[in-house]
C-alpha cells in the first residue's frame, strides 16, 4: 500500500485544512496517510476535533509555527526529516507556504520522489512589502523545481502562477478544485436556522448578514464595516450583521466599528441587541449559514474561498470582492454580486440590492446549491487525486529511496 504524508501549516479552522483531512480520510484504503501540522496560533480555532472524528492519523510538529523564525524552522525541518525516515512515504503532499517550504526541502533531502504542493492561494500580492514578496517568489520558484507536481485549486490561480509570477511552466501545474462533504449544509435547515437565530436573538423580520473567516489583514474586514455603515444609513429594513471568526486584528476591527459608530455585541455577552455581533469561532458553521440570509466576502486576495462554497451549498446568496479564484467559485449575477476590492460604495449597493429583494436572494440560493453540489463534492476531489497519485505511483513503483 502506497504511503502519503499530508502537511498543513496548522490544524486551524479553514478550507485548506478540511480539504487535506478529507483527502486523508477518503484516499484510504488505497493510500495510507499521515497528516502533519504545525502549532496553532493562540486566537485560532482548531480542526483537531474533526481529525479525531474522522479517525485520521495525525501528528503535531512542535517547532513549526506560522511566523518565520530560522532557529525554529530549522528544528521543524529536522523533526520532519525524522518523521519522513520513519514513515517512508511514497508521496509527500504539502499545503500552505510554511508547510510547503519546510516539507519540500525535507522531502527533497530525504530523496522522496513524489513531492506534491497545492497552492490554495498565494502571497504574491496584498500580503507583504514588494522586496519581501520578491524573496518569496524566488523561494517558490526554487521549490517548484524540487516538486514532482504543482497543484492549483483554480484556473485563475494557475494562470497567475504560470504567467504572471513565473513560478513554473504551465504544463507542470494541474488544476484540481477543492472538494468537501457538502451534505451537512443541506440538512435540517429549519432546525439549524432556528437554533442560530434563537442564540443570537434575531427576530423573524431581521435580515442577517455574515462574514466568515480569520480576522487578518488579507480578509479586509474594514471594507465590510464601511459597507455595513452605508447600508444601516440607507435602508429601513432591520439588519443584523455578524463577524464570524477571530484573529490578530480583532481589537483593531472592533475599534473601527466604534469609530464608524456601529454598536456591537461580542460572544462574551448574553444579550444580542446591536446591529453588529462578533461571535468569534463557531465550530458548527453549518448552523451559522442556516441562520444567515446573506454571506459577504471582502478579501484583498483569495485562492478558492471555502466560505463561498459552503454558503452556496447552504443556499445563501453572496456579496464578494473580485479577487483571486472568486470568479471560479461563484456565478456572477446568478449566485453572487461581485464588486472591485476596496470599493465600499459598490459593496453597499450590492448588499442593498439583495436586502431589498427577497425573491432575488432565494433565486441566488437555489442556483448556488446547483452550482457547487457536484463541482466541489469530496468524491470528485478523491477521484481526481487518485488518478493523479495512481499515475505517479505506477510510473515510480520504487518511488522512495532513503
Amino acid at each position: 500500500m502506497p504511503k502519503v504524508i499530508q502537511i498543513v501549516n496548522r490544524l486551524s479552522l479553514g478550507g485548506l485544512v478540511s480539504n487535506a483531512l478529507y483527502m486523508a480520510k477518503y484516499m484510504a484504503p488505497e493510500y495510507e496517510t499521515l497528516v502533519l501540522a504545525g502549532m496553532l496560533e493562540e486566537e485560532e480555532g482548531s480542526y483537531e476535533f474533526l481529525a479525531k472524528e474522522m479517525g485520521i492519523r495525525y501528528q503535531i510538529l512542535p517547532s513549526m509555527h506560522r511566523k518565520i523564525n530560522l532557529w525554529q524552522d530549522l528544528k521543524a525541518y529536522r523533526e520532519l526529516k525524522k518523521v519522513i525516515r520513519d514513515f517512508q512515504p511514497d508521496i509527500l503532499h504539502t499545503h500552505g507556504a510554511k508547510a510547503g517550504a519546510i516539507g519540500r526541502l525535507a522531502a527533497s533531502h530525504c530523496n522522496v520522489k513524489g513531492i506534491f504542493h497545492t497552492f490554495h492561494g498565494h502571497v504574491f500580492h496584498s500580503y507583504f512589502h514588494p522586496l519581501k514578496t520578491q524573496l518569496f517568489l524566488r523561494i517558490e520558484q526554487y521549490l517548484a523545481e524540487k516538486s514532482s507536481c504543482i497543484l492549483s485549486v483554480s484556473h485563475q490561480i494557475k494562470q497567475e502562477l504560470a504567467e504572471e509570477y513565473k513560478i513554473c511552466k504551465a504544463d507542470k501545474i494541474q488544476v484540481i478544485e477543492l472538494g468537501y462533504d457538502l451534505k451537512i449544509f443541506q440538512e435540517n435547515l429549519s432546525q439549524k436556522r432556528q437554533q442560530f437565530r434563537n442564540k443570537y436573538q434575531i427576530n423573524p423580520d431581521e435580515i442577517a448578514i455574515g462574514i466568515v473567516g480569520r480576522i487578518v489583514p488579507i480578509k479586509n474586514h474594514a471594507l465590510f464595516l464601511k459597507g455595513l455603515k452605508q447600508v444601516l444609513q440607507k435602508t429601513n429594513k432591520k439588519i443584523r450583521a455578524f463577524i464570524i471568526g477571530d484573529g490578530e486584528l480583532r481589537n483593531e476591527i472592533e475599534s473601527s466599528a466604534r469609530n464608524l459608530d456601529i454598536p456591537f455585541n461580542t460572544e462574551k455577552e448574553t444579550q444580542f441587541n446591536q446591529p453588529l455581533t462578533f461571535t468569534s469561532w463557531i465550530q458548527k458553521i453549518d448552523v451559522a449559514y442556516a441562520g444567515l440570509d446573506i454571506i459577504c466576502l471582502t478579501s484583498l486576495n483569495e485562492g478558492t474561498p471555502v466560505s463561498l462554497i459552503e454558503a452556496q451549498a447552504a443556499r445563501k446568496p453572496i456579496i464578494t470582492t473580485d479577487v483571486g479564484g472568486v470568479r471560479d467559485t461563484v456565478l456572477e449575477g446568478q449566485t453572487a454580486l461581485v464588486s472591485r476590492s476596496n470599493d465600499p460604495d459598490k459593496l453597499a449597493e450590492n448588499l442593498l440590492k439583495l436586502i431589498n429583494d427577497e425573491q432575488l436572494r432565494q433565486s441566488f440560493g437555489q442556483k448556488g446549491l446547483a452550482f457547487v453540489k457536484d463541482k466541489y463534492a469530496y468524491n470528485r476531489l478523491i477521484k481526481d487525486m487518485k488518478i493523479l497519485y495512481n499515475n505517479f505511483v505506477s510510473k515510480n513503483s520504487n518511488a522512495t529511496v532513503f
